[in-house]
């Protein structure tokens, strides 16, 4: 099953973030730039689904995608900061089409055996017994 695995957009610094609950952190100026740009990067892409993290920075990272493709985000939280790999590889494989899924850095290092930037997306296979990384895409200007 192919995934479009996607680490959330630049969303500023945790610890200068003033609210309380980090869930709630949003896109800086530059991430809503680069999930705007994730349209564009994402057009010849053939997936019928999108799936994210519920935290807000997330979420807000594959919504200009959902709008332009007429898709509604689907908030999940196997894909939450600290929920594991398993649990996110138990989603990817019960997918019956290819997926955006947009995630935090720890998830996408624990996929990929190192650290994804921000905004930037890897094609995933995801198979049985594990994962193949079939391309990486730089994060949108």
């Amino acid at each position: 099953m192919i995934v479009y695995l996607v680490r959330h957009a630049r969303a500023g610094h945790r610890e200068s973030w003033a609210g309380d609950d980090d869930r709630l952190r949003p896109l800086d100026e530059r991430g809503q730039r680069q999930a705007e740009g994730l349209v564009a990067q994402l057009a010849e892409r053939d997936f019928s689904r999108i799936l994210s993290s519920p935290y807000v920075r997330c979420m807000q990272s594959v919504e200009p995608l959902a709008e332009a493709r007429a898709l509604t985000v689907e908030a999940v939280d196997e894909l939450a900061e600290g929920a594991g790999e398993a649990a996110a590889l138990e989603l990817f494989r019960s997918l019956d089409a290819p997926a955006v899924a947009c995630v935090h850095g720890d998830l996408a290092a624990a996929l990929l055996g190192e650290n994804l930037k921000k905004g930037a997306t890897a094609m995933l296979d995801v198979f049985a017994d594990g994962v193949d990384v079939l391309e990486r895409l730089d994060p949108p200007a």
